[in-house]
């Protein structure tokens, strides 16, 4: 006798993603408000990264240009 599908609430889902499961213990300890400050804070730090990256980028060009080797590794 063919055993019957299990109702679709019984069936089994696929595991969450890591953000996906970071995200829903953000949920349970922070407030709304906690978290939109540390999504805020991350994205400033990656922003930070971000122009960090970008003087590099531009003083390496601006030493080429002069002449000068880079003293940056």
């Amino acid at each position: 006798m063919p055993a019957a599908a299990a109702p679709t609430h019984l069936r089994a889902r696929a595991l969450p993603s890591v953000t996906g499961a970071l995200r829903a213990v953000e949920g349970l300890l922070l407030g709304a408000g906690q978290r939109t400050a540390r999504r805020n804070a991350w994205t400033s730090v990656l922003e930070d990264r971000r122009r960090a990256r970008d003087r590099i980028e531009a003083q390496h060009v601006l030493e080429a240009a002069s002449g000068r080797a880079s003293r940056a590794t």
